[in-house]
């Protein structure tokens, strides 16, 4: 019969520096969790505010409060023929032009909204045609950047008349056109606005759901450094256990 009164066990082994380090990681990790749940909801509150706003607040009254990026905004004017095709953007290796023109509200500033993407010709001679609305027209779209151009580059206008292809369009360059501007510009919130383009854009602002996934993860490791503590801190015990032999 095989000698069962040999067989190794394991049982709780005190390992101070084991439990030094889940002791010192474990509150972070938690407290990292934690803090992503608070962030997720003052996003979530934050959203739903502008929402709001953009219902209840008139555009003269959103962009004199100051516009931030993400913020959903609803317009009714008339675009304009001010149009400049944002150069070298492409879309699934695809190259091509972001399509920029001035939207001329009933109220408040004029606005320079980004319609979206459209696809190069294949000679650099030629621009695309690019069609524009007429009518009083109301869009829907969210705040964001102008487009400015990196350190140190040329930033030429490469075209007159209109439309007119640019490398970039910082604001400076804009309010030559049109002193009113607004600070920011808009980019319409999917193809079916009025004058969108292929208009697909990433999320300018990080959503609840991303903070909630980080949290994920922190409690996720935080329940992971638990398990490895106890795995760790359980050791084989008996006459097969060289740790007893000295």
């Amino acid at each position: 019969m095989p000698d069962t009164g040999s067989s190794p066990r394991r049982q709780w082994q005190f390992d101070w520096r084991i439990l030094l380090f889940a002791g010192a990681f474990l509150p972070l990790l938690v407290g990292l969790g934690i803090w992503q749940l608070g962030r997720a909801e003052e996003k979530q509150q934050q959203l739903l505010q502008w929402e709001q706003q953009a219902e209840s607040l008139s555009w003269p009254r959103q962009e004199m409060r100051g516009l931030s990026n993400g913020r959903p905004v609803t317009l009714l004017g008339r675009y304009s023929d001010l149009t400049w095709l944002l150069d070298n953007r492409t879309r699934d290796g695809v190259p091509g032009y972001e399509v920029l023109t001035m939207f001329y509200p009933l109220e408040g500033p004029a606005v320079v909204v980004n319609r979206g993407w459209v696809q190069a010709p294949r000679t650099r001679d030629r621009l695309p045609a690019i069609d524009v609305p007429a009518g009083v027209l109301e869009i829907r779209g969210r705040v964001a950047e102008f487009p400015e151009p990196p350190v140190l580059a040329d930033n030429a206008v490469q075209s007159k008349g209109w439309p007119r292809r640019v490398q970039a369009l910082p604001r400076s360059q804009a309010v030559a056109e049109e002193p009113t501007l607004a600070s920011k510009v808009i980019r319409l919130s999917g193809r079916k606005q009025p004058g969108a383009y292929r208009a697909d854009w990433k999320p300018d602002l990080m959503g609840p759901q991303t903070h909630y996934g980080y949290a994920f993860q922190w409690f996720s490791l935080a329940i992971a450094l638990v398990i490895l503590t106890v795995v760790a801190s359980y050791r084989k015990t008996g006459a097969n256990n060289d740790n007893d032999n000295g």
